[in-house]
Parts: C-alpha cells; structure tokens; sequence
C-alpha cells in the first residue's frame, strides 16, 4: 500500500528509515514521499523523497493512503489528525522489527502509533492511538496508555502505570510502579517521576518535583 510521512523533518527522515526496516523483514510499503504545509514542494528530504504538498492535497487525494504522522510534538500531532478527515487515509501502526513483545496475546493497540528500535513492551498492556514510542523504551507490565503521548528515547514505565493524553516523557526519564499520569504532564529527562503529578506541569529531577517555568 502506497504510504506518506506527515513531516519533512529530521523525524520525518527517522520514520521513512522505519518503513524502510519494516520493509526489509517482510512489509509492503511503497514511500510516495512527504506531506508539509512548511516546506516547498519537490524539495527534498534527503535520500527519502520529496515533499509533494501539504494539507490541501492531502483532504483532496482520491486514493487509499496511509499516513505517518511524524511530528515529535504531541500537541502538533493532535491538530494535525484532527485536521485530516478524508475517508481514503488511514493511520498504520508502524513497528519497528526488534521490538520485544513478551506475551503479544495481552497487548492491546489502537491506530496511528509508532514505536522505534529496540524497544520492550510487557504483558497486558493497551496503548491507544498516535502515541510516539521512541528507541530504547520499556514499558511495564499492566500499563495502559492514553493517546498522543511521546515516550522519548530510553523512558522507561514500570508495572501498573496508568498514562492519559498528550503527555510528554523525556529522555531517559523513569515513572515507578502504581503511578497515574494525567494529561498534558511534561517529565524532563533523567528525572523520576515517584509521585503523582497534576495536570498540565511540568516536572524535574531525582525525585522528579514540580518547576514553575
């Protein structure tokens, strides 16, 4: 099936190497290139294609498209879906081939999602749509995760934790076991995050404690 990226950015360049993988172990993707409303059409991006319009294109196609939406801001991420309403597109999981699984019958999974290399995603664990997992994360046990989050490199969620929506999770940032995140939180990277947070904060360091920018 004909694909598109969402993005011709440095995340976009990552995704299109992503479907490259998947395609090496078996998948069927054909790359068409590149949605962006900030960008010239026929630039390139890259080795990987050329940016063929924007949103207006993109609400006109008449044909079955899938779309990656590779944009690493949460917020930007949930305007953008909410702005494509053309019955032809849909929303892939994209998965990277190393991705570990430890029991795939209790991983429950919703549209639009994409998860990087070398991640691990335990038992009995639902994950909703547009979340961005990035490479190196690991996800507990009886987690369940909202939509629109981004899981940056290396995050890692212990046991029975409970995300909600547009949430952001740093680099190397650690959530302990039995934690509910509501929305709209932002934990920096390297904290641990011990205690729940309020909405719409942001929270720092070892314990991860709330910063009023």
């Amino acid at each position: 099936m004909n694909i598109a990226i969402y993005g011709a950015g440095g995340f976009g360049k990552e995704v299109a190497c992503l479907i490259d993988r998947i395609n090496a172990n078996g998948g069927d993707w054909n790359l068409i290139g590149f949605f962006d409303d900030s960008k010239p059409k026929g630039m390139a991006v890259s080795c990987y294609g050329t940016v063929v319009g924007g949103m207006d294109l993109l609400s006109s196609y008449e044909e079955p498209l899938a779309i990656a939406i590779a944009i690493n801001d949460n917020k930007t991420v949930k305007r953008i879906r909410e702005s494509i309403n053309n019955p032809h597109i849909v929303f892939p999981n994209l998965i990277d081939p190393s991705l570990f699984l430890v029991d795939e019958r209790t991983v429950k999974m919703g549209e639009g999602n994409i998860i990087q290399n070398d991640c691990m995603i335990s038992c009995d664990v639902t994950i909703g749509n547009f979340n961005l997992i990035n490479d190196h994360v690991v996800v507990g046990h009886d987690n369940a995760i909202g939509n629109f989050n981004g899981l940056m490199p290396g995050a890692h969620l212990s046991g029975g934790i409970t995300i909600g929506d547009n949430n952001l999770l740093g680099v190397a940032s650690v959530v302990l076991q039995g934690m509910t995140i509501g929305n709209g939180v932002t934990l920096g990277a390297n904290s641990v995050l011990m205690t729940p947070p309020r909405d719409n904060a942001t929270y720092l360091g070892v314990p991860a404690k709330r910063f009023d920018f």
